[in-house]
């Protein structure tokens, strides 16, 4: 970075500037944790030799914040992954069940503009087709930051919602579903084959909320990729061409998130395994009635106060996820909350 034309090329340079906060992401917090090691050694050094409470208690508060400075550490060694260090795409798709699904589609999507926005990430919305009477049928969010993908990455599955529905004049317990799906965001950096042919490109008229976010033009895209069944659709920009890029370039992101995940099964001996990332299995459970839980299937992780989930707590269940990768994706019991 120090060359005299070191921006003389941008687009390389901007690549050399993303790959110093990628390592610095990972130095910084082991600096953190040496420096917390000395601090302790030296303060239950001097513990032991004083012998007073106040000794005593100065190094065990040290020691803590060791502990708390390791466990970050460990976190983000966990975001190790080729893609981690990057944007990502959540898309949202409400499941069967019309206006219960699509309104459990939208908490969904709250959930997670609130859990960016608490964690500091920039979310933007590409695509937002609303439901007649409430909800959602499908949103998609880019997350912008520094390992966005590596956090949400643990959100693709089905999630299934269990509640009294307000929809319902009988007050009776409803259970809904929808689909998220997590894909890295890539630059020009990969190369992916799609034939003209097997695109299905149709164009409609924005909505949204009213005002200028609804467009008198058809500049909305949506584009069908026959032989995978891959759509995606972009209406957040004024100019057909601009949302036409964009879902190109989510389109792409999404082909080489497939073939990286079946080579992925092939190497774990999976093959054979339900391949669709939307709606393969259900990954947790939101359970609002008889009782409050949300709990993670996949790694057991649970939470009794299932609004705060729903507010965007969701560093608990990220961080599970990602011990449990690391452990191997070892096989948890049933418990409370699978069935209900």
């Amino acid at each position: 970075m120090a060359a005299t034309d070191f921006w003389s090329d941008p687009d390389a340079a901007q690549e050399v500037v993303q790959q110093l906060k990628r390592v610095k992401a990972i130095l910084e917090p082991y600096h953190v944790v040496a420096r917390l090691l000395e601090d302790a050694e030296v303060l239950v050094e001097l513990g032991d030799e004083d012998g007073s409470d106040d000794a005593v208690a100065e190094a065990g508060r040290s020691v803590d914040a060791l502990e708390q400075g390791c466990e970050r550490l460990e976190l983000t060694l966990m975001l190790g992954g080729p893609h981690d260090h990057r944007n990502a795409y959540v898309s949202i798709q409400a499941g069967a069940g019309g206006t219960e699904a699509c309104d459990w589609a939208e908490m969904c999507l709250r959930m997670y503009l609130r859990w960016c926005e608490v964690s500091e990430f920039e979310a933007d919305l590409i695509e937002r087709q609303d439901h007649e009477e409430a909800g959602i049928k499908s949103a998609t969010l880019l997350v912008k930051g520094q390992f966005a993908y590596g956090y949400l990455k643990s959100e693709t599955g089905t999630h299934r919602l269990v509640r009294i529905s307000p929809f319902d004049a009988q007050n009776r317990r409803q259970t809904s579903f929808c689909a998220v799906d997590v894909t890295p965001e890539f630059g020009e950096d990969i190369e992916v084959e799609i034939k003209e042919d097997d695109l299905r490109i149709d164009t409609y008229r924005a909505g949204g909320a009213g005002g200028q976010h609804v467009n008198k033009t058809d500049s909305a895209v949506r584009i069908t990729h026959e032989p995978t069944g891959i759509v995606v659709q972009c209406q957040n920009e004024r100019s057909q061409h601009k949302n036409r890029a964009t879902a190109m370039k989510m389109l792409r992101a999404k082909l080489f998130a497939l073939e990286e995940e079946k080579r992925e099964a092939e190497i774990r001996g999976l093959q054979g395994e339900k391949m669709d990332i939307g709606w393969g299995h259900q990954i947790r459970s939101y359970v609002l009635q008889p009782y409050t839980m949300v709990k993670d299937l996949r790694t057991g992780v649970e939470k009794g106060n299932a609004q705060a989930v729903l507010d965007g707590d969701l560093d608990a269940f990220i961080q599970g996820f990602l011990r449990w990768v690391a452990a191997g994706r070892p096989e948890v019991k049933a418990g409370k909350g699978d069935d209900a």
